[in-house]
């Protein structure tokens, strides 16, 4: 038997030789397309952020997520690049690999079904970060909740509501998405003023209360334009409505707001500019006349009327006024 194969030896070494040339050819070109991919991915992110840069659109957290999405591709790719060589090599070697490429597909089909939801989550997280839609300590509304931006990852993006609520969107799932502080913000008022108030006075000291929020040192870092006023927005019930809106740097509409909020009110009451709020009177019926209340024993009249109403309404006797109650007489139990 070792003779015959000794004997045919020649015969066979050509091919021997033929295989031994394509395996080696096969992995010296997955080496070489490896290398080529190791450099190429980081050379490509840098001249992405160097763009992104350019429009203002890039900061450190980007950049941060960039290297680690350039990784991954990297790493996915150079495994892809080796394991197709290995089915290669293994070919070449005489193996036969259809049970093996079966099984792969077979496997394949399983995972693809059962990490279907992880897969789209996946491509949407890769789309978020990519596009640039939300970051770090933004504020954004999520399929209808709101809260701050705390973590974005490839799968899920974590919001913190005011209350302290951490809420976890997996990114498949988003269907609405809102940033409310992207690049700047606004806090839009709406102001009720009385209707005999003149608008275009109350339009002037909203003006004055902004120029002066302007001016504060604390504040105006934090305001990016002057007071823009919409105009007359509504006529409501019992206020005129006045909108307007401050421009903010982002994630400040708020802070902005409530000081602005706190001096309009101080300002109205100097200046005598009527801020309209429900009232509520009390009809007695058809019989009943309005009466003014003068004195304190009007208005300890007023009330115990009342409360002999609701007595009568509630079955119990009525209450009696101190003085219908003589010296020496005792109520009967």
């Amino acid at each position: 038997m070792l003779f015959i194969s000794l004997a045919s030896l020649p015969q066979i070494a050509p091919v021997i030789i033929d295989h031994a040339i394509r395996i080696v050819a096969i992995l010296v070109a997955a080496y070489v397309a490896a290398k080529i991919l190791n450099k190429s991915i980081p050379t490509i992110r840098v001249q992405i952020i160097e763009t992104m840069k350019k429009h203002g659109r890039a900061d450190v957290e980007l950049e941060k997520r960039a290297a680690t999405l350039s990784g991954i591709f990297r790493k996915a790719l150079v495994i892809s690049i080796w394991v197709l060589a290995i089915i290669m090599v293994l070919k070449e070697s005489g193996f036969d690999i259809a049970p093996l490429l079966a099984t792969a597909g077979v496997l394949g089909l399983a995972v693809g079904f059962g990490a279907q939801h992880l897969v789209r989550d996946l491509f949407a997280g890769l789309f978020i970060l990519l596009e640039n839609q939300i970051r770090v300590n933004d504020v954004a509304i999520i399929n209808g909740t709101g809260g701050l931006v705390e973590q974005i990852n490839l799968r899920t993006i974590v919001l913190r509501s005011l209350d302290g609520t951490v809420h976890i969107f997996p990114n498949g799932t988003i269907n609405t998405l809102s940033n409310m502080t992207h690049e700047f913000s606004y806090y839009l008022f709406n102001i009720g003023v009385a209707y005999k108030e003149d608008t275009d006075h109350v339009v002037e000291v909203l003006k004055q209360v902004a120029d002066e929020l302007m001016q504060d040192e604390k504040y105006k870092p934090l305001i990016l334009a002057p007071l823009e006023v919409l105009g007359v927005d509504e006529f409501g019930d019992s206020a005129v409505v006045i909108k307007a809106r401050f421009k903010t740097a982002p994630i400040q509409q708020w802070a902005v707001g409530r000081e602005m909020n706190r001096r309009i009110k101080k300002k109205f009451d100097e200046v005598g500019i009527e801020i309209p709020f429900p009232h509520r009177s009390i009809y007695w019926g058809e019989a009943s006349k309005p009466f003014a209340i003068h004195s304190e024993q009007d208005r300890e009249e007023m009330k115990r009327l009342i409360r002999d109403v609701l007595a009568e309404q509630s079955g119990q006797a009525p209450s009696k006024r101190a003085e219908d109650i003589q010296p020496g007489h005792k109520e009967k139990g």
